[in-house]
């Protein structure tokens, strides 16, 4: 088939998938994973593959086990010619889609195989291993992952690739690390997969693997703000790598923004230096981009000054927080509530004050319900609390992941109210900050939606001595830059920020010690972090 050829059926191709991704909701597919490559991106790719490559793949073996309906195949005939493929595989779990990709690529030579990728690997013979892979895996996030399926996926990977994948890692990483130890040394791969893996803890083995294992080539980060899939909010990147050692003196090429072969920015970075890196998408460094370089480890951090814990999760937020004037109507006892802040969307102040109960001095005041009394006591003692709580069958809450774990099931997280609250996502860029810091004066305790921060040794002695200094405390956190917050935190689709304990735990506080030089003596490297 000449390259002309195969436009009427890439057409067919992509009027079966739109009908196909209209057909089952996104919930399902996001789930599974199932976010097709656009064509015109899946040719981009093809072609840089094509560029480096050379004249290094005189005959292409074809492989994508991540086949959908086959974008990256069309591609690779569109741009290589068919007969220059000699052999064509393509895996895919989902049989829908594998009807379709038989039926429209019968006659181009690709081997449609209906299975999961990760449980046939094994079993591929080694002399016919494919020398060109072209893939978008599935973004399946590891939550969907059951315990049984990560302690297989993990094994597999370790006994292929001697790689100890973290737990949290997404099944994209497995399916990158498995399909590079299925291909033949000195082939080529572009993997199209989220960015997230250049900065999480999740990511590290993935990284290295990386850079001491494969001759990584390019790494090109889409702008956030540019969803490569409108229906996934996930930040892209692609990797092209070499599956050969890396030579001593070999650099990397990392690109961001525009397309992969039209960067909008982009720079050399010396392998050695990115082995270092603790994250990866401060690269390309240029003002262009949405992050930046962080401070060194030699400053002294708010991880120093803070311990820093995420808020609470309920399992049900809808049920257990409520109004403070309908759990008084209702004659639920203040024993058993506490007073909570809501949502940052909601909260519409940085600096929150408490009228004598400790609750905020905000409209609307809410409480949750935090009881740890015997089932048997709450029924008697309280009966109208009881009543409530029996509430949670019906509307099929009772036995969430979280609340069944609980004993008594009613009994929250426990947190001591935080005299300072950082908000854990949000959008922002160029000066404006995606995170907010809030001086918390009530009794209030808060949500996952924020990062609770708990003055601690030096800083927390100076605030027992000196009260007043609250207010400094709170104006210093308020400086933090945009920059430095997006520097240490991670972007998603269109341009969603999010920041983890430790990542807010590694920004400088040097500003806090010009203001009080005692502090780095007595809180210099001394951090805990908790991240519950």
């Amino acid at each position: 088939m000449l390259a002309n050829d195969v436009r009427p059926i890439e057409l067919q191709r992509q009027a079966f998938q739109a009908a196909f991704d209209i057909s089952k909701p996104a919930t399902e597919r996001n789930r599974l994973g199932q976010f097709a490559t656009p064509y015109p991106l899946a040719v981009e790719i093809t072609r840089y593959v094509k560029r480096i490559a050379g004249s290094k793949l005189p005959t292409i073996r074809f492989a994508d086990p991540a086949l959908g309906t086959g974008s990256f195949f069309s591609a690779a005939l569109a741009v290589f010619g068919q007969e220059r493929i000699i052999s064509a595989i393509g895996i895919e779990l989902d049989p829908t889609l594998c009807d379709a990709a038989r039926d429209l690529w019968a006659l181009s030579g690709l081997d449609v195989v209906q299975e999961d990728f990760t449980r046939i690997i094994d079993g591929f013979p080694r002399s016919v291993s494919p020398n060109l892979i072209l893939a978008n895996p599935p973004y399946v996030r590891h939550h969907h992952l059951s315990c049984e399926e990560k302690e297989r996926l993990r094994a597999l990977t370790f006994r292929l690739t001697g790689v100890q994948v973290h737990g949290l890692a997404g099944l994209y990483v497995y399916f990158v690390l498995l399909a590079t130890a299925w291909m033949a040394d000195g082939g080529y791969a572009a993997w199209l997969i989220p960015s997230e893996f250049m900065d999480v803890n999740y990511g590290v083995a993935l990284r290295h693997y990386l850079t001491d294992q494969v001759t990584l080539m390019r790494v090109h980060r889409f702008d956030p703000a540019d969803v490569q899939f409108s229906d996934a909010l996930v930040s892209s990147a692609v990797l092209v790598f070499y599956k050969t050692p890396p030579p001593a003196d070999h650099v990397v090429e990392f690109t961001f923004g525009g397309t992969l072969l039209s960067p909008r920015v982009g720079d050399s970075i010396p392998l050695q230096q990115l082995r270092h890196a603790r994250k990866w998408t401060v690269y390309p460094y240029n003002p262009q981009t949405d992050r930046w370089l962080s401070s060194t480890n030699d400053d002294l951090t708010l991880g120093d000054l803070f311990h820093i814990r995420r808020g609470i999760a309920t399992g049900a937020n809808r049920f257990f927080i409520l109004e403070r004037r309908i759990a008084e109507q209702r004659r639920f006892p203040p024993c058993c509530l506490r007073p909570i802040l809501p949502a940052p969307r909601f909260l519409k102040t940085t600096v929150i004050t408490s009228d004598q109960e400790g609750y905020p001095l905000i409209e609307p005041q809410l409480c949750i319900i935090d009881c740890d009394l015997p089932e048997s006591v709450l029924c008697e003692q309280f009966p109208t609390l009881w009543e409530y709580l029996q509430t949670a069958e019906t509307l099929g809450i009772r036995h969430g992941y979280l609340i069944d774990r609980r004993k008594p099931w009613y009994r929250q997280e426990q947190r001591d109210p935080a005299p300072f609250l950082c908000t854990y996502m949000g959008r922002g860029v160029g000066t404006k900050r995606p995170f907010r810091f809030i001086w918390n004066q009530s009794h209030a305790i808060a949500t996952n939606l924020y990062l609770m921060l708990y003055p601690k040794g030096g800083l927390e002695r100076l605030l027992q001595q000196h009260p007043d200094a609250a207010a400094d405390v709170f104006a210093l956190l308020s400086q933090v830059t945009g920059d430095e917050l997006r520097s240490e935190g991670r972007v998603y689709g269109g341009g969603l920020h999010k920041i983890e304990p430790g990542e807010l735990a590694r920004i400088s506080a040097l500003a806090f010690v010009e203001r009080w030089p005692e502090l780095r003596t007595s809180s210099h490297h001394q951090y805990t972090l908790f991240d519950g």
